[in-house]
């Protein structure tokens, strides 16, 4: 991901707000940064779930996070709203690389950006397998193409 381009909510294809909570906030008075990684969490499994019908219980494939990572630029603390941007940098036959970038209500340029890897796999053999129709097409609406 291009960092400069992340910056701006114009990246990103969907967008959800997720409540910042007191107990998110660390001794330093900002949301700590182990808490991002769930927000980014959040973000990619609303939009499953909500536009891919994932069912996260019983569903023959689950996802997988193999990889994660976050670049932090302006703090956020309690009581912020932050509006997570998201859209899938890569589509494979098994896997996605989301991009995120992590807004404060109302701002312009992200407080951070994220990248997220899932694996989509058997969930009762663990093997990689493809995803399945309706998740690629909730994926698909969120390729970002230029």
């Amino acid at each position: 991901m291009a960092v400069s381009a992340a910056l701006s909510r114009s990246y990103y294809r969907r967008f959800l707000a997720i409540p910042t909570r007191w107990m998110d906030n660390d001794t330093y008075g900002h949301v700590n940064n182990v808490v991002f990684y769930a927000y980014f969490d959040t973000a990619v499994n609303e939009h499953l779930i909500r536009e891919g019908g994932l069912d996260i219980r019983n569903g023959p494939t689950i996802g997988v996070v193999v990889e994660t990572a976050c670049r932090f630029m302006r703090p956020l603390s309690f009581p912020d709203i932050i509006d997570a941007g998201l859209r899938v940098a890569k589509l494979g036959n098994s896997s996605v690389a989301y991009d995120i970038g992590l807004f404060r209500h109302g701002h312009d340029e992200a407080a951070a950006t994220g990248r997220f890897v899932h694996v989509w796999i058997d969930r009762l053999t663990r093997r990689p397998t493809p995803l399945p129709p309706t998740i690629r097409a909730a994926l698909e609406e969120l390729v970002h193409t230029e």
